[in-house]
């Protein structure tokens, strides 16, 4: 039997300097917990699977909020494994990623891996919408088989708004059914980790970061608006959260320096 289950948060300021968390609902695998923020004024909410999922014909979902003023770090106690389901299962796995982030407000979205298991099917969506003043650090990663497998049917999309005008739509696709290349020399050049680092700042209007190379695997491309991407591939998913990490310190430690903080 197929799980379907919708997990939300809110945040908001608690009127006395810190962020609370009056909307935190755990649903079917994806258990919702409240835990330490190094900072004062940011909340933290970790994801902590309460069983295996998705398998195929699951249809699983997070909706989060940082409302105006709130301050919310998102993260995850263990990967994702999309698996295979039972035979009857009829259709894909979903997983669906609603963020909204208000005026004032900051959304760190920094799930572990997605690990797409040989035989699986998953259909990932993130969707993002952005107030104008809003602030975001967003990473996903996928993992394309365990060790030793080939990799499952994995097709994810990126959708994200700013003050109601697209700001990135970017659609990957892996695996069985995928479109002939994606693993050629020309997208994946034989690696089987591949991650995204999405940074949107309103101060990058004011001070936009040219595009460069990150070593021979990753790249930084200024988006249509107050926003940075970093793509990257890697053998394995070590080496590709260390490109990410220490592209993530160093757009944020840039910040840190324009702000004067």
């Amino acid at each position: 039997m197929s799980v379907h289950a919708t997990a939300r948060l809110r945040a908001e300021p608690d009127g006395r300097g810190s962020t609370a968390l009056p909307i935190l609902e755990s649903a079917g695998p994806l258990a919702l917990r409240r835990t330490r923020s190094p900072l004062p004024e940011r909340a933290r909410v970790t994801v902590v699977g309460a069983m295996s999922a998705p398998l195929d014909g699951d249809r699983l979902a997070i909706e989060a909020e940082a409302a105006d003023g709130a301050h919310l770090t998102v993260d995850a106690a263990a990967a994702t494994v999309a698996l295979p389901g039972a035979r009857s299962a009829t259709g894909p796995s979903a997983y669906d990623i609603h963020l909204t982030v208000g005026e004032r407000a900051t959304l760190h979205w920094l799930p572990e891996q997605l690990i797409s298991a040989h035989g699986s099917h998953l259909h990932q969506t993130t969707r993002v919408e952005l107030a104008a003043t809003a602030r975001l650090l967003l990473r996903e990663e996928q993992i394309l088989g365990r060790h030793g497998e080939s990799t499952g049917a994995l097709t994810t999309r990126l959708t994200v708004h700013r003050a109601g005008r697209p700001l990135l739509d970017q659609q990957l696709a892996y695996g069985p059914g995928a479109s002939g290349g994606w693993d050629g020399p020309a997208v994946l050049g034989g690696h089987r980790a591949v991650g995204q680092l999405l940074l949107s700042d309103p101060s990058f209007e004011d001070a936009p970061m040219p595009a460069r190379l990150l070593g021979p695997t990753a790249a930084l491309t200024p988006l249509a608006g107050p926003a940075v991407l970093v793509t990257a591939v890697a053998a394995d998913a070590r080496l590709l959260r260390a490109i990410l990490d220490e592209a993530m310190y160093d757009l944020l430690d840039g910040l840190k320096a324009n702000h004067g903080s």
